[in-house]
């Protein structure tokens, strides 16, 4: 990049391109060298830079970035020390070369500018164009005076945040071409929310799966976030992970998420814990399938109503009171408005309507402590302990033993209780079975991981989960998204009330035959409105 700057000014648009090392009709060369104008020795000026100004600075500095020449182009930014650092990468450490850019007009705001980078990336022996889009702001110095562009990472690239630099190197895992259960390529063109994961199956296992590096340019990032690859000069052998993902039910999430806006959806196999599909439609690419932690509303009474029957408090068929309102220590607890009251409910028949106050009066019924709901997650279901090796990155919920009005609030899924719809399609899982099968997307015989156990269920309790979550999809809140799904099906509703939104997160798990899939839309209201859809979905799909 230090073979010099041809600069013109062409109708106002600056070009800069390496090559020449005559400057054009626009006299920036002193500035180039160092040198001082007599705009810059005139007292400091004060308000946002004129148009003229705008124009010029970003002239002198993409000039500057073109040349090759990192200090003088850091010369013209509001952080010279982290511009420099990362010009100083963009030629040594990336290897990017034969740089032109190409500005715009200066933007309607008067205070931003558009351009184009074209150049060369080189790298042992390997070669290839590189193109794209970025814009660069100025302001003015607030000591100075002058007329400085904004300085972020993401003018050197748009895809560059605080921390991040560019690399070219022989890649430090090879490529991998991730399968499906059977044998189907996984892209990220074609499953868009495998993209994150994909990178991190590559992370992880790239050099178990056969394969050789290649050469790329990437991001890197701070910390232990994977590599972001920008483009591949020299393509490595990819080897083959096999995954338990099937394309068939993969394709259907990814469909079904789109039906409502920051959703997320899991879908695993009850009898061995293999995840079938995962997918997120988030803005910010969040695995909040896999990672995210919410409050899961009343999917959670699949846990509660275990620990209920497991503790002898009550049964299926056995008395559980659905009042207007229960109080427990001085809070009041209500149930979805429009439900009526029914003294004579069963457990079977206030869990099937999803009422919060039956669940809210039994749990302070003997034995039952602070620590039960705790337990019963723990030990029976596997959740909360912090040992899931799923294959990727993962959180296995949180139930912690709470005190005061907290402990009625985790019963119905509220207070501090925190899920995920992975956590929750285990939990349809574990009732289905009885058995607890940590979920798992690449089998622990790759690296030798040791899933995690549990105890399960007593076959009693898991045959009254069972046929209550049957219940609850042919005759309950999760009958009209159920609808019309054939073979042996069971559903549990929720929504969770969070701070700071008008309308409740929407939450439903369900199983039919050996699938079982949970989804959570933000905002979604009603379990039965924004979730339940989205799983009928899937499991009609892979069913």
């Amino acid at each position: 990049m230090g073979r010099g700057v041809k600069a013109a000014v062409i109708g106002g648009v600056f070009t800069a391109m390496v090559g020449g090392a005559v400057y054009g009709a626009y006299n920036i060369v002193s500035a180039l060298d160092g040198g001082t104008d007599t705009q810059e020795a005139a007292s400091v000026k004060s308000g946002p830079p004129s148009t003229d100004e705008v124009r010029e600075t970003a002239e002198r500095f993409l000039a500057a970035w073109a040349k090759g020449d990192a200090a003088g182009a850091a010369g013209y930014t509001d952080n010279a020390e982290d511009a420099q650092a990362l010009l100083t990468a963009y030629g040594e450490d990336a290897h990017i070369s034969d740089v032109s850019i190409t500005p715009g007009e200066v933007s309607v705001s008067g205070v931003s500018v558009p351009f184009t980078v074209r150049a060369t990336v080189s790298h042992e022996g390997a070669s290839k164009p590189l193109s794209y889009e970025s814009k660069l702001t100025v302001v003015r110095g607030e000591n100075s005076g002058r007329p400085l562009v904004d300085w972020q990472p993401s003018v050197v690239h748009p895809d560059l945040e605080a921390g991040d630099t560019l690399v070219t190197e022989t890649s430090t895992t090879p490529p991998v071409k991730a399968l499906g259960r059977d044998g189907t390529v996984l892209s990220a063109r074609t499953y868009p929310s495998l993209g994150p994961v994909l990178e991190t199956l590559r992370e992880r296992y790239g050099d178990k799966a056969g394969g050789t590096p290649g050469v790329e340019l990437v991001i890197r990032h701070e910390g232990i976030v994977p590599d972001t690859p920008l483009l591949t000069l020299a393509d490595g052998k990819a080897g083959e992970l096999r995954t338990t993902i099937s394309a068939t039910a993969q394709a259907a999430a990814e469909e079904a998420v789109k039906r409502h806006g920051e959703s997320s959806v899991v879908a695993v196999k009850p009898s061995t814990g293999e995840v079938l599909a995962l997918a997120n439609n988030r803005e910010d690419g969040f695995n909040a399938a896999f990672e995210g932690a919410a409050a899961p509303g009343s999917t959670m009474k699949i846990v509660t109503a275990a620990m209920l029957i497991d503790n002898g408090v009550a049964s299926m068929n056995g008395p559980a009171p659905c009042p207007d309102t229960a109080t427990w220590q001085s809070q009041t607890f209500k149930n979805l408005t429009g439900m009526p009251p029914d003294p004579g409910a069963t457990l079977a028949g206030s869990f099937l309507r999803s009422c919060n106050t039956a669940f809210i009066k039994l749990v302070d019924e003997e034995p039952l402590t602070d620590a039960s709901l705790t337990a019963e997650a723990q030990e029976r279901f596997g959740l909360g302990r912090d040992d899931w090796k799923t294959g990727i990155s993962s959180f296995d919920g949180n139930v912690p033993a709470s005190t005061g009005p907290d402990r009625a609030a985790n019963a119905i899924g509220q207070g501090q209780v925190q899920m995920n719809p992975l956590t929750m399609a285990s939990v349809t899982a574990t009732a289905m079975t009885g058995a607890f099968h940590q979920p798992y997307l690449v089998a622990p015989e790759l690296d030798d991981r040791h899933l995690a156990t549990a105890k399960g269920l007593p076959p009693g309790t898991a045959a009254q989960l069972r046929q209550m979550m049957r219940l609850t999809a042919t005759q309950g809140t999760g009958r009209p998204a159920m609808a019309g799904l054939s073979g042996d099906i069971g559903a549990k509703t929720g929504s969770a009330e969070v701070d700071g939104q008008s309308v409740s997160n929407s939450w439903f798990t369900g199983f039919r035959d050996d699938v079982a899939a949970a989804a959570m839309a933000e905002s979604g209201g009603h379990g039965g409105d924004a979730a339940g859809p989205i799983v009928a979905d899937v499991l009609r799909a892979a069913g």
